[in-house]
């Protein structure tokens, strides 16, 4: 596939697309797509055209976005519930970031491994996801397994591995196990919030530091790392859970192949509303 096409399919599936349909901007980028690759498109509304150009990323261009998209539809609305578990994306720990976090009464790391993408950094990144939380998983193609499994085996820590078959359906090929050696509460301390480690404190100590607001930060951190380790991580992830704001019953209504993106945009109901009208609407030629 040829690379600008690549990075048209890339630029689909973005938060500023998703913004430019709720908003009913025209896109250039989505009209490329739509007149170079997709036919009939004039009788078909944007729905279905969407639901086609997604089509094109499982068959010939499965990039990060498809893979994360996958775990959301699969995992946390598919094995989880909205109501029970939460997700997050793009978490900071350490010199590393998180493709994906589904957190209920443990958390489990996802690092997403797709057929793009090399295996150079991965020691790195798990070490770094260990020191935030104790459940690490890979998720990968399956070409790539008994490299992966090679890299794991050296790391020697209970890493669990998914692969994404080419069906399109996700597969346990280890389940990942508690690791809590390498927590680091300094690591876990800058994850969080400032209304969130405010409340943490709040509940071991009663109350906040009371200094000039240049030392507070530091005041914050150095208590929060007096707490002991497995107390404060359980409820480190109880304050992470509560994180996200979904708008429940329009999000249950969104296309599966745009979940990801409306999950984590937090959208209101006036833009799901919007979204929907955008979906509905016959493409027309724009």
């Amino acid at each position: 596939m040829g690379t600008s096409k690549m990075s048209n399919l890339n630029r689909v599936f973005t938060r500023n697309m998703l913004r430019c349909f709720i908003d009913g901007k025209k896109n250039n980028v989505y009209s490329s797509v739509v007149r170079r690759y997709l036919s009939s498109a004039d009788y078909k509304n944007n729905r279905e055209l969407i639901s086609e150009i997604y089509c094109e990323l499982k068959n010939n261009y499965r990039n990060e976005y498809f893979y994360k998209n996958t775990l959301l539809n699969k995992l946390l609305l598919g094995v989880h519930s909205i109501n029970t578990t939460t997700a997050l994306t793009e978490v900071p720990i350490s010199k590393s970031k998180a493709d994906f976090v589904l957190i209920n009464g443990k958390a489990v790391v996802y690092e997403i491994k797709t057929e793009l993408d090399n295996l150079e950094r991965l020691n790195s990144q798990i070490d770094d996801y260990y020191k935030a939380f104790d459940h690490v998983a890979v998720v990968t193609y399956e070409k790539n397994i008994q490299q992966l499994q090679k890299i794991l085996d050296y790391i020697a820590k209970p890493v669990g591995i998914y692969v994404l078959r080419k069906n399109g359906k996700l597969g346990e090929v280890k389940k990942p196990e508690s690791y809590i050696n390498n927590l680091d509460k300094e690591i876990i301390f800058k994850i969080l919030r400032k209304k969130e480690y405010e409340n943490i404190l709040v509940q071991f100590y009663g109350y906040l530091p009371n200094v000039i607001q240049f030392e507070y930060y530091s005041y914050c951190k150095n208590m929060f790392l007096r707490l002991p380790t497995e107390k404060v991580y359980s409820c480190v992830l109880k304050t992470l859970k509560k994180r996200m704001n979904l708008v429940k019953e329009e999000f249950v209504k969104v296309p599966y192949e745009l979940k990801f993106l409306a999950y984590f945009m937090e959208l209101t109901q006036n833009d799901y509303q919007k979204l929907e009208i955008f979906l509905e609407h016959q493409y027309g030629g724009e």
